[in-house]
């Protein structure tokens, strides 16, 4: 029998009850893959990264002993959304200008000295 793979895919989240190996998604009910802005639409250094890469554990860590399901999944990738854009919006992430398509799809960048 076959593993089941799960997973929650936003714009800029995509989380797998899988594992990576050798480029490959392997179904794995004990662990989550994160797949952070597939299409580039962000600059990312790993200050911030660190910072996304820390919610998610925390966020998981939350959901612990709880049932793994799609839903379970998608709330944290929503979560996930909203941290992406509270870093836009307060000028620690920036769009990729070089991105294949400009869609500002999170709002226009804001600084705090700005708001």
């Amino acid at each position: 029998m076959t593993e089941t793979l799960l997973k929650c895919t936003t714009r800029h989240v995509r989380i797998f009850t899988a594992r990576v190996e050798n480029d490959d998604l392997i179904a794995d009910p004990d662990q989550l893959t994160l797949d952070l802005d597939p299409d580039n639409e962000f600059l990312w250094d790993d200050n911030v990264l660190a910072k996304i890469q820390q919610r998610f554990k925390d966020l998981v860590n939350s959901q612990a002993g709880g049932e793994l399901s799609d839903y379970n999944l998608r709330k944290i990738g929503s979560e996930l959304e909203g941290t992406i854009r509270q870093l836009l919006q307060a000028g620690e992430l920036s769009y990729n200008l070089d991105a294949r398509v400009l869609n500002y799809s999170m709002g226009l960048p804001r600084k705090p000295e700005l708001l």
